[in-house]
């Protein structure tokens, strides 16, 4: 092994900024890249960047980044021990970690029995619970039936959220506010959670009206010795896709604070975690928290992690998956100043968020004091319609809250992506950094919602 006796080579199995992000890390590191890229990313920054490019498919993701024999075939290929898989694709599926496995090949990530039971949210949900963290009032496992779910719903009272087992970022879920709306909405999760995850069965539970969402970063090595990295605020979301996140979290007891930490390792040693995983929690007006969900993998709002507590969590992620132990204690975690991130999605969000993929003609991201930015754009470059819309993220960093979000306004600013279909979510997402609410740190994940009643295509709650 080289590269800080980690690996020697690492297959990327993903695209765009977060692949670009592992593979400067990786660099870094003294560790050999390989990008995979589909057709439509055949000329992207990835790879250019990259010590070797294979082209895996034709541009749909289940026919590229979604095809595991080709991953595999290219990992084997090239000699690499690793595959890291970034987020989204297949970065929280145990199958594929189980094929990496059989084939002599490290998954960057945690263990796919540990992946298998936190990917199932009612699973999870339980585990968590039996660990001690407070969880939303519910049922115990999946409502098989829509007769099962409103008696559950009837008994825990209204409103509800149903939830897909299988499900993940936000995709699918339906709040119910009165009964009459129970059984479409039932009927509409279950469909959807089948196309999305390939797994109809759905869970209920209550739904808190005026929540905040924090979540807090942990990592853990093989030996069990633990971290947390703090927490994050992601409340700024529109239909529980996530826009703004900030760390440290506003408004919340230094005693809350801690007392999250704390349950989010504790639940990271119950079920064995090994890498970094984040715990999500709801957050009600009067401070108390509930356990939501663990995401099994890096997280788009990692860089504010990073620029709080100066910890690569790249590098974290393929130490443990060495073998290696964490690079720091506890005690050695110290969180400095206010981060704040902004996605900036190729969407038109005057427009029912509506994608707007297409040509760039000119690409211009912020620069300045304590501004970072991750992206994959660039002029002459085509924002395929085959995938996400995240085109950059833009993140900063200041001494405090007030100073992090006037450095964010001045940044947006600076943002141009110039094309003749082309939009961008910067515009609406200054309006939301100069609401009188999120200033003041007293906005729920209501905020987006509000704002956009008055655009064209927002849909009105059940």
């Amino acid at each position: 092994m080289s590269g800080e006796d980690t690996f020697k080579t690492i297959l990327i199995a993903n695209r765009g900024e977060i692949g670009l992000r592992i593979a400067r890390t990786c660099r870094e590191m003294g560790i050999r890249t390989i990008a995979v890229h589909s057709s439509a990313d055949r000329d992207g920054p990835l790879t250019r960047f990259a010590d070797e490019a294979v082209h895996i498919g034709p541009s749909p993701a289940k026919a590229s980044y979604l095809n595991i024999p080709a991953l595999i075939e290219a990992a084997l290929q090239a000699g690499a021990e690793a595959i890291h898989p970034g987020y989204g694709f297949l970065s929280e599926d145990p199958d594929f970690a189980e094929i990496c496995a059989a084939h002599g090949i490290v998954f960057i990530g945690p263990p796919p029995d540990v992946m298998a039971r936190l990917g199932d949210k009612a699973a999870a949900r339980r585990i968590m619970a039996e660990a001690g963290l407070p969880v939303l009032p519910g049922g115990e496992g999946t409502a098989d039936t829509a007769t099962e779910a409103k008696a559950l719903a009837d008994r825990i009272g209204y409103p509800v959220i149903i939830k897909a087992a299988a499900g993940g970022g936000g995709r699918g879920m339906r709040v119910v506010r009165r009964p009459q709306a129970l059984l479409r909405a039932y009927s509409e999760a279950r469909a959807h959670a089948h196309v999305a995850f390939g797994d109809s069965r759905v869970y209920v539970e209550k739904f808190v009206e005026r929540a905040r969402h924090v979540e807090v970063q942990v990592v853990r090595d093989r030996s069990g010795d633990a971290v947390h990295l703090g927490t994050r605020d992601c409340t700024v979301q529109r239909k529980n896709q996530k826009l703004i996140e900030e760390t440290p979290a506003p408004r919340l007891p230094e005693e809350s604070r801690e007392r999250m930490a704390e349950l989010a390792v504790r639940g990271a040693h119950a079920v064995g975690y090994e890498g970094a995983g984040t715990f999500e929690f709801i957050v009600e007006d009067d401070g108390a928290f509930h356990f939501m969900e663990i995401n099994c993998r890096l997280q788009v709002e990692h860089p504010v992690t990073e620029m709080v507590t100066g910890v690569d969590l790249v590098r974290e992620q393929i130490r443990v998956a060495a073998g290696l132990p964490l690079s720091l204690r506890q005690d050695e975690v110290a969180i400095r100043g206010t981060s704040i991130e902004c996605r900036i999605n190729a969407e038109d969000p005057y427009d029912g968020f509506r994608p707007a993929p297409g040509r760039i003609e000119e690409f211009v991201m912020p620069g300045g004091p304590f501004t970072r930015i991750d992206s994959y754009g660039a002029p002459g470059m085509t924002v395929a319609a085959d995938y996400d819309s995240l085109l950059a993220k833009v993140i900063v960093w200041a001494p405090d809250r007030g100073q992090a979000i006037e450095r964010m306004k001045r940044a947006l600013t600076e943002v141009r992506a110039v094309g003749p279909a082309m939009r961008t979510t910067a515009p609406f997402l200054l309006e939301v950094l100069a609401d009188p609410g999120f200033a003041a740190a007293a906005h729920t994940t209501s905020l987006v919602g509000r704002m956009l009643e008055s655009y064209p295509g927002e849909e009105a709650p059940c």
